[in-house]
């Protein structure tokens, strides 16, 4: 599932249709979509990990999910879920979810909420938290209406940094250790971006899918934890269980 980063280079390849008419548009998309082809591109944002295409008049919402995947003035030999083709070029969206806005966006997204967004409050994630003191560090990353765009990576990543085990309740975390994953989940997330960029993530990955903890040399866990049930990769003995 790409995660909020990824969607952020997304945004940044298709800057060269913005402005730009729809010649055409298709696609195995079974939800009703205006007529596309005649409307101009107004912009495109993201949020998290939803990727806004602005028309004057809507938006088009795309969640990539598990699998979903982009081309640009390239194609798959499956039928694309949506496509818009352009004079200089094609968007193709794969295996993904679409959805239709009519409302204005800043009535659908709390852009305070974004980690890579201008407009994060980290006071207000911090309140977020604090309200919800029972939830589980691991799903608290997760959280996509505290954190997003933060994901699995994100999660794995970010708890390594700060030394904290996935299944610490928020509520018993020393200010200390709160302030540190609040700091470190943005700051972990521009990282991300940058190795992103230039094809070397995977190369910083510490606990992410890895063996061994680099920094007591002993095995990694590999559990499925949290509400999510999604994978944490941790150690025992560096990162401290807070409950």
């Amino acid at each position: 599932m790409p995660e909020g980063p990824s969607i952020v280079i997304l945004k940044e390849a298709v800057q060269l249709f913005k402005g730009k008419k729809v010649i055409s548009a298709g696609g195995n998309t079974r939800l009703e979509l205006p007529q596309l082809e005649g409307q101009v591109v107004k912009d495109f944002k993201s949020w998290g990990k939803h990727f806004l295409i602005c028309f004057p008049k809507f938006t088009i919402r795309v969640h990539f999910m598990l699998f979903g995947s982009y081309l640009i003035s390239q194609e798959k030999q499956t039928t694309p879920r949506l496509y818009l083709q352009f004079k200089n070029g094609t968007l193709n969206l794969y295996a993904c979810s679409i959805k239709l806005i009519t409302e204005p966006l800043d009535e659908v997204y709390d852009w305070s909420a974004d980690v890579l967004s201008e407009s994060w409050d980290a006071k207000a994630a911090k309140k977020k938290l604090l309200a919800m003191p029972d939830m589980l560090a691991c799903d608290a990353l997760l959280n996509q209406d505290i954190f997003a765009g933060s994901g699995n990576i994100i999660k794995n990543e970010v708890l390594f940094r700060i030394q904290v085990h996935p299944l610490s309740i928020i509520g018993k975390l020393p200010a200390k250790q709160l302030n540190l994953l609040i700091k470190e989940a943005v700051q972990y997330s521009y990282d991300f971006l940058e190795w992103k960029k230039a094809f070397v993530l995977k190369k910083h990955w510490l606990a992410h899918t890895k063996k061994t903890c680099p920094r007591c040399n002993i095995p990694l866990v590999k559990q499925h934890l949290g509400k999510t049930n999604r994978r944490s990769f941790f150690c025992n003995n560096c990162q401290e269980l807070y409950q």
